[in-house]
Order: structure tokens, then C-alpha cells, then sequence
């Protein structure tokens, strides 16, 4: 059941990437098999951009979490909206701790600062779409 669970909501995720690219001007199909994905520079944290550029302006892209992975508090500079794809997500806001399974919705604008950790045996797969360069800001 799990499986299938997991299945449907990548399905349904792919499906919205693909329904249209950054200003809905074109088509974008990629397939899973076609994700190409790239080391961020964090052991174990790795990206695959669908459309846009991250280093440019919005983009719509998987970002994937190693088992056991725990960010400092940081914060990103573009709003953006992100469906949990696999694995729980623990994500802390102002002080509150939300378990995040598959198929769970969060945003974060306004530059919220937040930690992120990876519970459970699992690597976290996110699908997030950010409205503008995608960055990493450490708190202070």
C-alpha cells in the first residue's frame, strides 16, 4: 500500500512538472529515467532541475536528502513550494517541529529560516518549485 501510495504521488508530481515550463509558455515531459541529477556540494544532497535555471531565476526541480541528514537553520531567498516525494521530512519552524511523509505540501516565503532533518531510513526526494535563484542562507 505504501508503494503504491509513493507511486501515485510521484506520478502526480511528474505530472505537474510536466504540464507546463517556467511562464507556461511550453511543453515539458521528463521522464524519471531522464532526471539528471547533481551533487549541491553537501554530502548526499543532490538536485535535478526539470525547468528553469536554479542559478538564474525560478526553476522547478527534485532536491533528494541522505538518511540522516540534519541542515543548520538557514533560510532560502526565493519563495517556494515543496511536495515531500518520499521519505519524512522533520522540518523545524519558528520552534515547531512538523513531520512531513510523502505527499505533504509546504511553503516557505519571506525568507522563513528553518532546519531540515531526514527521519527514518529513507532518503527525503522533494519537489519544489522556487520563485527565483535558488540559494542557501545560514542564521546567524
Amino acid at each position: 500500500m505504501k508503494s503504491k501510495l509513493m507511486m501515485i504521488v510521484l506520478m502526480a508530481v511528474l505530472a505537474a512538472a510536466a504540464s507546463a515550463a517556467i511562464g507556461g509558455e511550453k511543453t515539458t515531459l521528463v521522464p524519471k529515467a531522464n532526471l539528471v541529477w547533481k551533487d549541491m556540494g553537501i554530502p548526499g544532497v543532490a538536485a535535478a532541475v526539470v525547468t528553469g535555471d536554479m542559478t538564474k531565476g525560478p526553476c522547478r526541480f527534485f532536491l533528494k536528502y541522505p538518511v540522516g541528514f540534519v541542515s543548520p537553520a538557514h533560510h532560502h531567498t526565493p519563495d517556494h513550494y515543496v511536495t515531500v516525494v518520499s521519505g519524512t521530512l522533520l522540518l523545524t519552524v519558528a520552534g515547531k517541529e512538523t513531520r512531513l511523509e510523502p505527499g505533504s505540501f509546504f511553503m516557505l516565503t519571506d525568507k522563513t529560516p528553518h532546519v531540515a532533518k531526514v527521519e527514518g531510513d529513507q532518503p527525503c526526494v522533494m519537489f519544489i518549485q522556487a520563485d527565483g535563484p535558488w540559494d542557501v542562507v545560514m542564521e546567524k
